[in-house]
């Protein structure tokens, strides 16, 4: 099951959205810290400068009214509140902050809970309490429009953020479906080269590594399809003067030799030719059967071939691959296995499969590695009987070209088995016609 978050974009989209989140979170905090204190400095700053005025007012115009709000009462009258009893409270550390900005000696107290805040100051040569309203520390606020704000702007943020982390993964998409390609031997076309540097140098190096390797690949085709060309026609003339000679056994021997030689050209011919398979789609099962069926009339002494096909109409081949596919396996199934050999499909929840398994010794564990490198043998001995050792290897590089993916190993001690696995989106569909014609 696929994820979001495996991906590079659903990767970034956390992180992004999550550093979004802490930042503007921390900087809500701390903003709202800092208009605490400073709304605790400023009412400090208000109150100490209401007292000194109205300290002055009194020594300069002692007739003049007092302002609205402002007055003072006598150190005798009991209407005078009681020092505060708990300083940890905000209005008390309030408290505190202006007797520090007060002479040495200075009595400052809070008015009655009930009534709107006052603040009482009695310097030591006052005469009397000097009674000053003060701002409310904390004004009542019916809706805080900073929560409002600080969402619409970490909403655009984030979609901004998406898209950006959407552009940056847009080029390393198309580079790892182009990997995907290089991978199962599919034409792979130069990939745009853009985004970060790195990624463009990255882009840039593997462009130029597919088109070495096409290079190279094409130089071998060329060189393994020229040589296989022109060892067509003697091989024609050799066995056409093999057919004229008189003694039987010599000539039975030498046509054998011939028609090896012949085969291990075609195979080199069939290996080095790289273009696309453009024959048509056909069902699998369908397919199978009738290849099987061909291979038990011609193949004189084959072993017993078995069927085992439930992939249903819908797993699609084109029919030239898969032809060479099966005649590929089976040929080496007869020449190294052992009777019965099942040719299988089966629909699975991701695509289908298609195998081969004979029920012979099967291949050494430290043999697996090499069984479908080109022209290597594992039984040296064998080497004159028609085999170049391409056989695995063009089953291999047809079932990549054709977007599926191939396993080989021993099955459960019964003998070799190949397993082919092809998604859906790797098998044509049934009014389209496929890639590839020889």
């Amino acid at each position: 099951m696929r994820r979001p978050i495996d991906s590079l974009f659903g990767r970034l989209a956390l992180l992004v959205v999550v550093v979004l989140l802490l930042s503007h979170f921390a900087g809500y905090v701390m903003f709202r810290l800092e208009r605490n204190q400073f709304q605790s400095r400023y009412a400090v700053e208000e109150a100490t400068f209401l007292v000194d005025a109205v300290r002055q007012h009194v020594a300069t115009s002692p007739n003049q009214p007092l302002p609205s709000r402002v007055r003072l009462v006598d150190p005798a009258s009991q209407n005078v509140p009681p020092p505060p009893q708990d300083s940890s409270s905000p209005l008390n550390r309030f408290v505190d902050d202006v007797r520090e900005r007060m002479p040495p000696g200075t009595q400052v107290r809070l008015g009655d809970p009930g009534k709107p805040p006052e603040l009482w100051v009695h310097e030591p040569a006052d005469h009397s309490w000097i009674v000053v309203p003060v701002q409310p520390l904390r004004p009542p606020r019916s809706v805080d429009r900073m929560v409002l704000w600080l969402t619409i702007i970490i909403s655009f943020a984030v979609m901004a953020a998406l898209f950006a982390a959407w552009q940056l993964q847009q080029p390393l998409r198309s580079l790892a479906q182009a990997v995907a390609r290089f991978g199962r031997g599919q034409p792979v076309p130069p990939v745009p080269e853009r985004g970060p540097r790195e990624l463009r140098q990255l882009t840039h190096g593997f462009n130029q590594m597919v088109q070495e390797v096409a290079r190279t690949e094409n130089d071998r085709a060329v060189m393994l399809a020229g040589v296989a060309h022109d060892l067509k026609t003697p091989l024609a003339r050799l066995r056409l003067r093999a057919e004229m000679m008189d003694e039987v056994k010599v000539r039975d021997g030498v046509v054998r030799d011939v028609d090896s030689m012949t085969h291990i050209v075609e195979q080199f011919l069939v290996f080095a030719h790289d273009g696309a398979d453009r024959s048509e789609a056909v069902e699998v099962d369908t397919q199978c059967e009738r290849v099987v069926r061909s291979y038990r009339a011609v193949a004189a002494g084959a072993p017993g071939v078995l069927t085992d096909l439930k992939a249903g109409a819908g797993f699609l081949l084109p029919a030239a691959t898969l032809d060479r596919i099966l005649s590929n396996l089976l040929d080496n199934a007869h020449a190294y296995g052992a009777p019965p050999v099942v040719v299988a499909t089966a629909r699975t929840p991701s695509g289908f499969t298609l195998s081969v398994q004979d029920n012979g010794g099967g291949i050494a564990a430290q043999d697996l590695i090499n069984a479908s490198r080109p022209f290597v043998r594992l039984d040296p001995a064998r080497g004159g009987n028609g085999h170049s050792g391409l056989g695995l290897a063009i089953v291999e590089r047809l079932v990549r070209r054709a977007g599926g993916e191939w396993e080989i190993g021993n099955h459960g001690g019964r003998g070799l088995r190949v397993l082919m696995s092809f998604s859906f989106e790797a098998v044509p569909k049934a009014a389209t016609m496929s890639e590839s014609v020889w």
